[in-house]
């Protein structure tokens, strides 16, 4: 059950696809191995409100946070995390190349004992 949430400032709006990084980001996950196709949900949530170093109007940031449920050695983690990055990088290039952009990833294991789950897309999607 990974679900990678994208948050980022506002400001970004205009300058960076969204829903292609979200699409990149999912095959990422996909391209793992760790993942099963039902499972992986990928977001972008816009962050009107933000405050960012020392309060240039240009400074930008995504912060992604991946959770993902126990079950994976800490290199798979590792793993994925580097490749999230990876498929971010040429998607984001116009924001690294100037100096007021911040990007981070940070991997959480789900406590197995503290997750509900109901999902009807396994199912259809394990069927095929």
């Amino acid at each position: 059950m990974p679900h990678l949430t994208v948050e980022y400032s506002a400001n970004l709006d205009g300058s960076v696809d969204f829903n292609a990084l979200c699409r990149e980001l999912l095959q990422a996950l996909l391209d793992s191995g760790l993942v099963e196709r039902g499972a992986p949900r990928v977001r972008a949530i816009r962050c009107d409100a933000y405050a960012i170093a020392d309060e240039l109007p240009e400074n930008s940031f995504i912060d992604m946070s991946l959770r993902l449920g126990a079950g994976r050695s800490q290199d798979e983690k590792r793993n994925l995390g580097e490749a999230l990055i990876a498929a971010a990088r040429p998607l984001l290039a116009d924001q690294f190349a100037q100096p007021h952009f911040a990007l981070s990833l940070e991997v959480r294991e789900i406590d197995p004992d503290l997750s509900w789950k109901l999902n009807t897309m396994h199912a259809r999607l394990r069927a095929q």
